[in-house]
């Protein structure tokens, strides 16, 4: 059998994957969610779920990977033959595949507002006219689609290549990149009038604002932050070699994700306070709140296009990675080579997507159990196929897995010294399924019925 590829180096596995876990969740959507919790007692209560719940379930997958050495299915099938545990690992797979149909859409509109940031478009309108510009562009039936095809068609190159020299070689210069802009943008956003005002918000807690919808509001967004229960983890476990340390190499990844966040929110909350915008505006704080304050910034022409492209980065390296786990499951499952299941993937995830996109337009009176197409694949990866996958990756590796194996993936069989390994599996057991079943609960919006 051909030798399976894997990563080159440590650094390279590190940088893809960070790029997997950065993306569009953590400058889009965590700035939007720790408005609307609080600011710092949305992060702090954030940092302990990333440390008890994020971190020992992104060890898990890379276990579940490295020990069953394919892709999420077929990993499964390897340390459980003729069981039904591969489930997980088949929910992981849709996962991957619904939410890149979804989520080519939003990374092919950072690539319109970059133009729109760098051809000045922004510049003379009021708020209300930059939302009519946001809006009218999406339900437009074919602009957006434009901007998904190419998107879609850059992430298909980059993984088309292979695992080193497409996925490792430009998460290495990419996810470097996103650290750089970040930054410039943050020293920008903290040199404005009032913005330290903002990072009062981020990091100068309000206890008194702890409830249970914040410690479930980050509960959630851990989750989604980490690109858990998606298969990428599993996927890039089994390109891991045999002695690499994967708790050491989980909390990298976790500290790595969650210090973007943080300087997203560094680079967004400065200048939201300093030009009086509300820092709950939701969802649309980005892309229908933000372009009105760019340019009443110094030099805002220069970091409103240097924020789009970080976007746009943190976008493609995400969407890379959910690429992946499909191609891996059609190489290993059915021996298909790389380039034909490259571009195999990347027609149908499009098309998917296309309908997608235009359900914001065109299509938006068809609906799936109340939600139009792009919010019904949201929804139902999120609220039902992520939280699944992990939650049986997590029963099979607590309760039905030999525990000697399992240490032995820990202590790479004995040539690590590690204290942890009796708390990694009491957490596996017992809190990560409590965790995953509040999560599921919390999306299906249980709590707020009671």
């Amino acid at each position: 059998m051909k030798k399976r590829e894997g990563f080159g180096s440590r650094f390279g596995l590190l940088a893809a994957s960070i790029g997997s876990a950065v993306g569009l969740g953590n400058i889009w959507r965590f700035p939007y969610i720790a408005g609307e919790y609080g600011g710092g007692a949305f992060l702090v209560v954030y940092l302990l779920i990333v440390a008890f719940i994020g971190l020992p379930l992104m060890m898990s997958e890379f276990m579940i990977g490295r020990m069953g050495g394919k892709d999420a299915i077929g990993s499964f099938k390897e340390l459980a033959p003729k069981k039904h545990w591969y489930i997980s690992g088949v929910l992981g797979v849709l996962a991957a595949f619904f939410i890149l149909s979804y989520y080519g859409v939003v990374a092919g509109w950072t690539l319109e507002y970059i133009v729109n940031s760098a051809t000045n478009r922004f510049a003379g309108k009021n708020s209300e006219e930059i939302t009519n510009l946001f809006v009218g562009f999406i339900s437009h039936p074919i602009k957006p689609i434009i901007w998904q095809v190419l998107f879609m068609f850059i992430t298909g190159l980059i993984v088309s290549t292979g695992v080193q020299d497409g996925i490792e070689k430009f998460a290495k210069i990419m996810v470097p990149m996103l650290f750089i802009i970040i930054v410039i943008l943050d020293i920008q956003a903290l040199r404005l009038p009032g913005g330290m005002e903002g990072f009062k918000f981020l990091f100068k807690p309000d206890f008194s604002k702890i409830d249970s919808k914040v410690i479930l509001g980050a509960l959630g967004h851990a989750f989604y932050s980490l690109s858990l229960g998606m298969g990428i983890m599993i996927t890039y476990g089994s390109y891991m070699s045999g002695d690499e340390d994967l708790g050491k190499t989980a909390l990298q990844i976790s500290i790595a994700d969650t210090l973007i966040a943080l300087l997203a929110g560094l680079a967004i909350f400065p200048a939201v306070f300093s030009y009086g915008v509300d820092p709950t505006s939701g969802a649309g704080l980005v892309f229908m709140t933000l372009p009105n304050v760019f340019p009443k910034m110094p030099g805002g022409y220069f970091f409103g296009v240097m924020f789009f492209v970080l976007l746009a980065l943190a976008a493609l390296t995400s969407t890379i990675s959910l690429l992946e786990v499909v191609v891996a499951f059609l190489v290993d499952s059915f021996n298909v080579e790389r380039k034909k299941a490259a571009v195999l993937s990347t027609i149908v995830i499009t098309i998917v997507g296309v309908f997608a996109s235009l359900s914001n337009g065109p299509l938006s009176e068809f609906l799936i159990f109340g939600d139009n197409i792009f919010d019904f694949l949201d929804k139902t990866t999120a609220n039902y196929f992520l939280t699944t996958a992990a939650l049986i990756s997590v029963i099979f590796l607590g309760w039905f897995h030999n525990q000697e194996k399992v240490s032995d993936q820990i202590t790479n069989e004995g040539s690590l010294k590690v204290g942890y390994s009796g708390i990694f599996n009491s957490l596996v057991k017992y809190v990560l399924p409590v965790g995953i079943i509040l999560v599921f609960l919390y999306q299906i919006d249980i709590f707020g019925q009671i």
